[in-house]
Parts: structure tokens; C-alpha cells; sequence
């Protein structure tokens, strides 16, 4: 399914065919410098991107004059870094993989690592053999959650799975606020009634500001409401509260499935709440991990792939490359949709992604991408948002990861930073598929020189030696001090992280304790709380299969995951057919034929997997502060089909 030559659809036609990269290229150059802003430009990535790639990408695009650098960071984990930057002080995790090997409790909560983490399944084991205790918070019981035998390990297979779940909280959707509330509240009960034993008030006094506030917050909710509102019994509750209070060495795991609700910043600061009550960060074995799913999402955020860039990074290029970058806050994924169908955008460019199948509403999206007079696609192989292109469209075949780079007759290796800000490098071992396929450090390079030319930065020299990037990331960003040696050492090196040191870039100089809302999801007899999961033969937007082992499901992906006894209530029965609607502003949106699928779910809670719901998913819908759409908290409504 590989492309190995440029494609180009022109405008009335209906079909791609061949063109030369020399004339990808030009056309590229005219329909850029042909724009009356900068602005009318998008410069979209994937978090395939390597950190090579995305230096050179967010140079030029700045040296051309925008800061449209929206990427899929925009909707998954913005909701993380916005919470984490504001509490702690870093928008990443402050965990390392050894923390793990120290830690007496491990909360997984909003994750599914068995499905979109697996090898995160055998940290965990070793974590449980060690004596650590493991609290599972989410809607559905996850097989890989619950017990795990390792695929590699011949001894596993004939053994019995190893219990990874001690604890499991079935919470309603979009409920963890309420929560995560209930469990501070009743930690803060038992703190009184065993003389300030069970809080660190050393740490709290110390390091943090804000705690007499937030306590007084957390004691004006009545407890039994927010139990009520998690759908989670008492008692359950209380187990985990048993396991926490008596645990200073705690770290939370988490994804999108908090990160993706309307209050999806404040789902993650409550958190962050808990671990500041115990004094769990900053210490071995102890604090936070987002856990991303793209081999490069986080270091492509680091090399400055970011529509609302910091002046300090701002100020970096303009020292190192003598040029005034644009200031001005560029669009985002949801403002880059937004301005494609005003028409306010007119070139759209993606290095990697798909990019209508990854966003929310994607009829919404599709019509955007159809509104633009360019669209640019640099890809490994085929998707979806090679059809919805605009008047003209084109794809630029690039090399995998996994292929061979040779770059003036010398092999080339490039750098990722993986979810515990390790710098490590990425080479590929394979013949590449046709010699014809460019790198992407090439293909920018040779953009770059159609568009800004090489009075700044010598493009080319860069594209022939990956060294010369690094040098130049270097110069520009901190943490990356004698790049070249330290990522050619086995394992790379790990980026500076205040908030792992207990150093907390705020305003204060502390971690911050903050007062969170949830929201109030009101539903009728006949509408439900959707969430968007992934299948076990998947990975983002690809999939491999139509099987998810884990969940009991063959041949199939247009199903809804419901409970019993909405099955019941609504007149369904398993194996029925129905549509799912989303009723947002006045638009009615609709995905058709979902088989209804029995399964252990919270009552008027319903899954369906991701992206083939993302069509009721509304695209101005989304978490406050970080603009991520509410892909995991959508109200729908089923109507059986014919």
C-alpha cells in the first residue's frame, strides 16, 4: 500500500497521477508565496514526526511568517501539558521508568494499557511481583488490567496470568473529578482522625501553595453527593482511600481518557491535588505520567512545534538564526478547521497523520480540508485524508522509521523523546521500499528552499547530515547540551525536568493546588454519555484488523458497548443495529449501523471505538483552556435501524 513516487490530483480532476518532486515542489513554492498572509497557511504534524524533522519543519514555517503549527498533541494531551504547566510547573510527566521500579501504588486511571499501551503491561507486572499495589480507574473492566500474561515469555503461557488490578473503579464517564474529590476528602478525614499522619504537611507547608483554600473547597462538597455521582459504591472507595493513606510513594497514569471532556484540565489537576496531599512528586517512585501513544508526540512539542509558542523559545531562534519569528499565536487543530471552511485558510500541509480521520467531526472536516486551494499530505502510506483533499492535492511519499536513510552516501540515524523525556535514537534496519522515497528532513529542506530560501539556514547541508540538525537544536534548546555524543550512548539521556527535582517553575515557586469543577452531563431517559475507545488491532488511526480479542469482538467495528439494562429499557436487544446521533447548537450529526454489544459499562454509558464515531464528535465542542475535543463525553441519542 506504499506510494513511492509524488501524487498529484489537479484542480477538476478526479484522479491522481505522477509528478516530479521538482514539481511538487514549485507548486508547493508558488501557492505559498501566492497567499496574502502567512496566516493563510497551515503547517500541521503528527507525533511520527522525529525531532530532526520537526526542528527543521517549525524553523521554516516561522522563517515563512506564522505560528500555525497545530499537531495531534492538540487532541490528545494538550489537556495534560495545560494542567501540568499551571500545577507543577512542566507540561510533562515528571516520572522516569526506574520510578516504577520503587513505587507502592500505581493509579491507572482514564488508560487502557492492554489496548493502546502494551508494553506498559510488563512494567506493570514487574511492579505488582515487587510488592507495588495497582488502583484501575474507568468506565470498563479492561482485560489487560485485570491480568496479564507476558507474550514473550514461553514460562507465562503455561502459568497462571499475573493479577495486576488490586482495586477497580467502575466510574461513570466524564465523573473523576467527583471522584478524585471523594478520595482527597475522605484522605483528609483520616489525616484528622490519626493526629496529621496521612497527609505530608511537611511537603504541603513547604512546597505548595494554595491547600487552605482547596481544603476548604473539598469541605463544603457533600461526600455523599459526589459518591453518588461516580456511580462507584463506598466501600470501593474506601478500599483505595486504605491503600493511599497508608502510601507516600504513589504515581498516576493516565491518557485521554481524561484528557478528552469538557473539563478534561480540570480532570487532571484534581490529581495532581492528590499526589501534592501526599507529598508524592518529586521523589523516587513517586509522581505524575501522562502516557502518550505516538513515538514522537512529546518531542516534537520540545523542538517547538506549537501554535502558542513560549518567548523564551522565541527568542532562542531569533539569537541563533538572526531572524524576528512571529509572535502572534497561530491556529490550533480546532481554529485550523475552523478557518478552512471560512475559507480564511488556504494551503494546508501535514508532515504525517491523517488528519480527517484523527479530529472530531469529520464530515465537518473533510468539507474544511475540500475548501482549500492546496493540501499537502508527507506520508508512509495511504489514509483517508488523501481523498479529502482541496482543489488541488498532493502526496509526498517519505521514508518509514524503519527504513535505511541515506543521505549523501551516508547512513543517518534521527531522535525521539519517549513519555518519560528520554532522548533516544531511532534507526531504520530495512531497505527502503523504492529508491525514489525522500526523508523528511529532505522533503523540508527543499520546501523550504521553494519558499524562504537559504539566506538564514543553509537547508541542504542539513538534509545531508542529521548531526548538523542536532547542533543547531543545540544551540537553541535547553537540555540538549552535547546532543551528538549523549544520544549515540545506549538508552539516550533524559531531558531536564524540574517538578521529577521537586522545582516547580511557577509563579510562586511552588506546586500548586487548585479547585476543580465537574460537569454536568443532564441527560434524558433516552440519551447517553459516548466515549471513543481503541481496538486491540489498532494503533491511532491505522487499523489492522477487525478483531479486539480483549473485548470479545470479531470481525467488526461499528459497535456500541452498552449496559444490560439500557439494552432493556430502550427496547434493544444484543446484535440489534442502530444509529447514533449528537444534537449540539441545532446540527444533528450521525454515524449509522452500530451493532449494540452487552457489556459491563455504567448504566447510560456507552463506548464506540475511535474514529468511526468521530462523525457525532463536535468539532466546537471542547476542554476549556486546551481547546481538546470532548471525544470521551459526547451525548447521544440510538435509533434502531430497518
Amino acid at each position: 500500500g506504499r506510494v513511492v513516487q509524488p501524487m498529484v490530483v489537479k484542480s477538476g480532476s478526479d484522479y491522481y497521477e505522477a509528478i516530479s518532486w521538482p514539481e511538487a515542489f514549485q507548486l508547493m513554492g508558488q501557492e505559498l508565496k501566492a497567499l496574502q498572509s502567512p496566516n493563510e497557511a497551515i503547517f500541521y504534524t503528527s507525533g511520527r514526526t522525529s525531532n530532526e524533522a520537526a526542528f527543521l519543519y517549525q524553523l521554516l514555517v516561522r522563517l515563512f511568517g506564522t505560528n500555525n503549527l497545530p499537531d495531534c498533541s492538540n487532541m490528545c494531551h494538550e489537556s495534560s501539558g495545560v494542567a501540568l504547566t499551571e500545577t507543577v510547573g512542566i507540561g510533562k510527566g515528571s516520572v522516569t521508568l526506574a520510578d516504577f521500579d520503587h513505587a507502592e501504588v500505581i493509579v491507572v486511571i482514564g488508560q487502557n494499557p492492554g489496548t493502546n499501551h502494551p508494553r506498559m503491561l510488563s512494567t506493570l507486572q514487574q511492579a505488582k511481583k515487587r510488592g507495588a499495589r495497582i488502583i484501575t480507574i474507568n468506565p470498563i473492566e479492561e482485560a489487560g488490567l485485570m491480568a496479564f500474561q507476558h507474550p514473550r515469555n514461553p514460562v507465562e503461557w503455561i502459568s497462571k496470568p499475573t493479577t495486576l488490578t488490586d482495586i477497580w473503579l467502575p466510574v461513570r464517564i466524564n465523573e473523576d473529578v467527583a471522584l478524585l474529590q471523594a478520595i482527597n476528602a475522605l484522605l483528609l478525614n483520616r489525616d484528622a482522625q490519626m493526629d496529621n499522619q496521612v497527609l505530608d504537611w511537611d511537603f504541603i507547608r513547604k512546597q505548595t501553595v494554595g491547600f487552605e483554600s482547596y481544603q476548604t473547597d473539598l469541605k463544603a462538597h457533600d461526600l455523599n453527593s459526589l459518591i453518588a455521582r461516580t456511580g462507584v459504591s463506598k466501600e470501593k472507595i474506601e478500599q483505595a482511600v486504605d491503600v493511599l493513606a497508608s502510601s507516600s510513594k504513589i504515581i498516576v497514569c493516565w491518557a485521554m481518557g481524561l484528557t478528552q471532556h469538557k473539563n478534561a484540565v480540570d480532570n487532571i489537576r484534581e490529581l495532581v491535588n492528590l499526589l501534592l496531599m501526599k507529598g508524592s512528586i518529586g521523589k523516587p517512585g513517586a509522581g505524575t505520567c501522562p502516557v502518550r501513544g505516538h513515538s514522537n508526540v512529546q518531542g516534537d512539542r520540545t523542538m517547538g512545534i506549537y501554535e502558542k509558542p513560549k518567548k523564551e523559545f522565541l527568542d532562542n531562534l531569533q539569537r541563533v538564526f538572526n531572524f524576528n519569528p512571529p509572535r502572534e499565536f497561530g491556529f490550533d487543530t480546532v481554529e485550523s478547521m475552523q478557518a478552512m471552511a471560512a475559507g480564511r485558510a488556504k494551503v494546508f500541509i501535514a508532515l504525517g497523520g491523517n488528519f480527517v480521520s484523527a479530529t472530531p467531526d469529520t464530515e465537518y472536516t473533510a468539507r474544511a480540508l475540500k475548501n482549500c486551494k492546496l493540501t499537502v499530505q508527507i506520508s508512509t502510506k495511504l489514509n483517508r485524508s488523501h481523498l479529502e483533499h482541496g482543489q488541488m492535492g498532493l502526496i509526498l511519499p517519505c521514508l518509514g522509521r524503519t527504513e535505511i536513510d541515506t543521505q549523501n552516501f551516508k547512513n543517518q540515524f534521527v531522535t525521539v523523546e519517549n513519555s518519560a523525556g528520554v532522548v533516544h535514537k531511532s534507526e531504520g534496519s530495512k531497505a527502503p521500499v523504492s529508491k525514489d522515497l525522500w526523508s523528511e528532513p529532505r522533503i523540508i529542506a527543499e520546501l523550504a528552499m521553494a519558499t524562504v530560501g537559504d539566506s538564514k539556514v543553509k537547508w541542504l547541508e542539513l538534509a545531508d547530515d542529521y548531526d548538523r540538525i542536532r547542533d543547531l537544536i543545540e544551540q537553541t534548546i535547553p537540555g540538549f547540551d552535547n546532543f551528538n555524543v549523549r544520544v549515540r550512548k545506549p538508552g539516550g539521556f533524559y531531558l531536564p525536568n524540574g517538578a521529577r527535582e521537586g522545582k516547580f517553575n511557577t509563579p510562586s515557586d511552588k506546586a500548586v493546588f487548585t479547585i476543580n469543577q465537574s460537569t454536568n452531563h443532564e441527560l434524558k431517559a433516552d440519551e447517553f454519555l459516548m466515549m471513543t475507545i481503541r481496538s486491540h488491532d489498532q494503533f491511532n488511526t491505522t487499523i489492522y484488523g477487525l478483531n479486539d480479542r480483549y473485548r470479545g469482538i470479531h470481525n467488526g467495528r461499528r459497535i456500541i458497548f452498552m449496559n444490560p439494562i439500557d439494552i432493556a429499557k430502550q427496547n434493544l436487544k444484543q446484535g440489534d443495529r442502530v444509529n447514533i446521533s449528537s444534537h449540539y447548537d441545532g446540527v444533528i450529526r450521525q454515524a449509522e449501523a452500530f451493532t449494540v454489544v452487552s457489556y459491563h459499562i455504567p448504566t447510560q454509558c456507552v463506548a464506540t471505538y475511535f474514529p468511526e464515531a468521530n462523525a457525532v464528535v463536535p468539532h466546537n465542542h471542547f476542554a476549556t483552556e486546551s481547546q481538546t475535543p470532548i471525544s470521551k463525553s459526547v451525548v447521544v441519542r440510538l435509533t434502531i435501524t430497518g
